[in-house]
């Protein structure tokens, strides 16, 4: 409970401080959605694997091996909050606001990239935060693995483009541009890791072409 409250807090004091007021509603639902979402997922893995649990639980820079890794994560954890603050800012100063519609919608996007990640997590218990492989590893290539190889990470994607439009910025979509190449470039420096330390990789990249986005990439 008090992790709860305390990323409630933290994700509050990143949205209504810079922008100046409660009266955010996109905030409120996109705080709404977000929040029942993870904590779903959480309580769900609590009991089905808490094992996986506590690897989702070492996240952060300081949870990375790599000098790489915990640069990218370092961008990366600036990258998003500056997006929360952006759109913030649009809300306030009226930059790209988005209608209603557009918000509902950025908040199924949310949610939806929240539940693409839940089914990865059912598929993988070894989906962790950080960047690692276990000696007890293997190859997943069943269920969302069998479309993409970082089906995570596609899930994250989904639900970070959908995070500007649940604020109601346009613009927010831009600044999130800024931050996705650090997403390639983690899924790249990861794989290099799988195909050298995990035994069936090159194989399973060889059968799944794609990795973050069907047809595209």
């Amino acid at each position: 409970m008090r992790t709860i409250l305390i990323g409630a807090a933290a994700l509050g004091l990143a949205l209504f401080l810079p922008a100046r007021t409660f009266d955010y509603w996109q905030a409120w639902v996109f705080m709404a959605v977000f929040l029942a979402a993870v904590n779903a997922i959480g309580l769900y893995l609590s009991v089905k694997d808490p094992a996986l649990l506590e690897r989702r639980k070492q996240v952060g820079p300081a949870a990375e091996q790599s000098i790489t890794q915990k640069i990218i994560m370092s961008f990366a954890l600036i990258g998003n909050l500056g997006l929360l603050v952006f759109c913030a800012l649009d809300h306030r100063l009226g930059w790209s606001p988005a209608p209603a519609p557009v918000s509902i919608a950025g908040d199924g996007l949310v949610a939806l990239g929240l539940l693409i990640d839940f089914y990865t997590f059912r598929e993988n218990s070894f989906g962790a935060s950080n960047i690692r492989t276990e000696a007890d590893q293997n190859v997943i290539s069943s269920g969302p693995y069998a479309i993409v190889r970082h089906p995570m990470y596609m899930g994250v994607l989904v639900m970070m483009i959908g995070v500007p439009l649940a604020l109601g910025s346009f613009w927010g979509l831009a600044f999130l541009a800024l931050i996705l190449p650090m997403l390639v470039w983690r899924i790249l420096d990861e794989e290099k890791l799988l195909m050298r330390d995990l035994p069936g990789y090159i194989e399973y990249a060889q059968k799944v072409r794609y990795r973050l986005a069907p047809f595209v990439w």
